[in-house]
C-alpha cells in the first residue's frame, strides 16, 4: 500500500498540481484492484446508530450485514442474514426472524441468535454508562428473545411498524460480541480495527482522521440473495482518504489517482463528464433539504413572519445558480420518492410582495439600515451551516441577500461540525435550522421532527413536554400505526400540518453525487445513497494516461 499511502499524504496536503501530473499507470503491481475513495469529511464513529453522518455510514455499510436487505430502486425488503421475511403479529409489537447459522464475524466468532439479540438490545436501548445512544430509528423497543439456535424474537411496548425497515439499515449493522462490549470511545477514531462485523470488508489500518484501509474478506459468502454478485467481493479492498477540497477530489479522479469521490458540486458535473468521468447521483428517498423554523423563538412565534420568509426565498434562483438537474425542486418537506410523500401545491411560491405585506401586518417596519424593527427589536435571525449538506454556506449567502431585501437579517453561524452540532440545539444560537434526514421509511419524518429524535423545531419546553402537542401527536401516530395504509395517511397529515403552520421551507430533494472513474463498474449506492462497494469491480486493462 506504499503508493496509496503516499497518495493520502499528497491529498492531505492538497497538492492538486502533483496529482494532475499523475495517472492510473503509477499504481504498482498488487494495488490495481484496490478502490481509492475520497471523502470531503472523515468518519467520527463506527457505532451503527450514529452512522447517519455520511462518512460514518460510508464505512459501516461495508463492514456489516443486516437481517434484511432493501432494494435501492424499489425500496422492497428481502432476506439477508434472515432466511425469510419475519413473522409479524397484527399490531406490529412482535417480530420473529429465522436466521442463518453459517455466518461468522471477521474475528472468527459465530453470528448466533444470542448475538443478534444483543445487537438489538444495545441499539434499541442504548447504554448511558458507555455513552452509547439509542438508535433514533428504533421506536418502542422492549427486548429481544432467543427462541432457539436459529430464531430470534423482538418485543415492543407499542406498535413499531418501522422496525421491519430498521433491520435493513446500516444503522442496524450487526457486530461481533467483542465489538458490542466497546464504549463510545472504542467506536471512535483510532479504534477502527476493533470494530468487527460479518460484512465483505474488514478494517486493515487507520491514520486518525485522514486515512482508512479496508481489505476484502476472502471467505465472505452470505450476500443478500437479491443481489447479482455472490461470494467474495470482486475488489481487493477500499482505501478511504480525506480530501476536503473539492479541487483535490476532482483532480485526483480525473488524473486516475482516485476511483470515486463523494460530494461533487453541481458546477463540476459537466466538467467531469467532459473528461469521461461518470456522475452518479442518488436521491435519499427521505426528508428534503430544508429550513426548519424554531417557532417558539419570539421572532418566529408569529406565523406571518414564518410565511414571509417562505415566500421571500427564491428557491428556483438558488437551484439555477448553485445546483444542477441532480437536485429536483422540493414540492413538500419529503422527497417525491419518499414513502408517504404528499405534494404541497402552491405552498412555497416566491412572492416578495406578499412577504412585505405579511411583515407590515405583523408590525415589522423598516429600520434605518433597512432591517425591520418592532418594539425596539431587529428582525435578525440566526441559522446554522449544515456542513454535511451540499453547498450550505452558498445557499445561506443567497438567502441572506434575498431576505435582506425584505428587511430580514440572516446571520450564519460559524464553526466546525462540533460547533454546529452544539449550537443547533440552542434556540438562541440557531432559529432557522438547515438540515435533512435520510431513511427510506415512513418513520423518517418523525426522525427529523420528533421531540425524542432530532427535534428540528426544538418543540419542547424546559420540562421536555411538547410546545405544539398536536404536532407531536401526529408524529407519534406515524410510529404507532401498524398498517401500511394508515402509516401513509399519518405521514401525509404531518406534511399538511407543517405546511398549514408554515413550520418549514423545503429547498430541494437532496442527492449524494459521486464522481466515478470509467474503469469502475457495479457501483450503486444503497437506498439512502450511502456507498456500497460489495458489487464493484475495476478494469484497469488500459494502463495508459486517462
Amino acid at each position: 500500500m506504499k503508493t496509496l499511502r503516499s497518495l493520502a499524504a499528497v491529498l492531505a496536503a492538497a497538492l492538486a498540481a502533483t496529482l494532475a501530473s499523475c495517472s492510473a499507470a503509477d499504481r504498482p503491481e498488487g494495488e490495481d484492484n484496490v478502490l481509492t475513495y475520497l471523502e470531503p469529511q472523515f468518519f467520527r464513529t463506527l457505532y451503527p446508530p450514529a452512522a447517519g453522518f455520511y462518512p460514518n455510514g460510508g464505512v459501516v455499510n461495508q463492514l456489516t450485514d443486516r437481517l434484511l436487505y432493501q432494494d435501492p430502486e424499489t425500496l422492497e425488503l428481502s432476506p439477508w442474514i434472515a432466511t425469510d421475511m419475519p413473522k409479524v403479529n397484527a399490531d406490529a409489537t412482535e417480530y420473529t426472524f429465522d436466521i442463518r447459522t453459517d455466518v461468522t464475524y471477521s474475528d472468527g466468532s459465530p453470528l448466533t441468535a444470542e448475538n443478534v439479540v444483543a445487537n438489538f438490545d444495545l441499539f434499541g436501548r442504548g447504554d448511558k454508562a458507555r455513552t452509547l445512544t439509542t438508535s433514533e430509528q428504533i421506536a418502542n423497543y422492549d427486548h429481544g428473545e432467543v427462541v432457539d439456535k436459529d430464531t430470534v424474537k423482538f418485543y415492543f411496548t407499542q406498535p413499531s411498524p418501522g422496525f421491519l425497515q430498521v433491520t435493513s439499515s446500516y444503522n442496524s449493522g450487526l457486530l461481533s460480541d467483542s465489538t458490542l462490549a466497546l464504549d463510545n470511545e472504542g467506536f471512535g477514531q483510532g479504534n477502527a480495527v476493533n470494530v468487527i462485523g460479518s460484512g465483505p470488508f474488514v478494517v486493515e489500518s487507520e491514520s486518525i482522521g485522514t486515512d482508512l484501509t479496508l481489505k476484502t474478506r476472502e471467505d465472505y459468502d452470505w450476500a443478500p440473495p437479491a443481489v447479482k454478485h455472490q461470494g467474495r467481493a470482486a475488489i481487493d479492498g477500499i482505501h478511504y482518504i480525506l480530501a476536503a477540497e473539492e479541487s483535490v477530489r476532482t483532480g485526483a479522479v480525473t488524473s486516475g489517482q482516485a476511483d470515486i469521490a463523494r460530494q461533487v458540486s453541481a458546477p463540476q458535473e459537466p466538467l467531469l463528464k467532459d473528461r469521461g468521468i461518470n456522475i452518479i447521483a442518488r436521491g435519499t428517498n427521505s426528508m428534503d433539504n430544508q429550513f426548519a423554523f424554531r417557532f417558539n423563538h419570539p421572532l418566529l412565534q408569529d406565523k406571518r413572519v414564518r410565511e414571509a420568509i417562505i415566500h421571500g426565498v427564491n428557491r428556483e434562483e438558488i437551484l439555477r445558480v448553485l445546483f444542477s438537474d441532480s437536485y429536483p425542486l422540493a414540492s413538500s418537506t419529503m422527497a417525491a420518492t419518499g414513502l408517504g410523500y404528499k405534494e404541497q401545491a402552491g405552498a412555497y411560491t416566491f412572492d416578495p410582495e406578499e412577504s412585505k405585506q405579511l411583515l407590515d401586518e405583523a408590525g415589522w417596519t423598516p429600520g434605518p439600515d433597512g432591517i425591520r424593527v418592532k418594539d425596539g427589536k431587529r428582525l435578525s435571525l440566526r441559522t446554522n451551516t449544515a456542513l454535511p449538506q451540499p453547498r450550505s454556506k452558498e445557499v445561506m449567502t443567497m438567502v441572506q441577500d434575498q431576505l435582506r431585501g425584505l428587511g430580514i437579517e440572516i446571520v450564519v453561524n460559524a464553526g466546525d461540525q462540533s460547533t454546529q452540532n452544539a449550537d443547533s440545539k440552542d434556540i438562541e444560537k440557531v432559529q432557522i435550522y438547515h438540515s435533512m434526514v435520510g431513511r427510506a421509511d415512513y418513520d423518517v419524518i418523525t426522525s427529523l421532527y420528533g421531540i425524542n429524535n432530532r427535534d428540528a423545531f426544538l418543540n419542547q419546553d424546559e420540562q421536555g413536554e411538547p410546545i405544539d402537542a398536536h404536532l407531536q401527536e401526529l408524529l407519534d401516530a406515524v410510529l404507532d400505526t401498524p398498517d401500511t395504509e394508515g402509516r401513509k395517511k399519518a405521514v401525509e397529515k404531518v406534511q399538511d400540518y407543517i405546511t398549514e403552520q408554515a413550520y418549514a421551507l423545503p429547498l430541494f430533494e437532496e442527492p449524494v453525487v459521486y464522481a466515478v472513474r470509467p474503469e469502475v463498474s457495479g457501483f450503486s449506492p444503497e437506498s439512502v445513497a450511502r456507498p456500497w462497494f460489495y458489487e464493484v469491480s475495476i478494469d484497469r486493462s488500459d494502463k495508459g494516461e486517462k
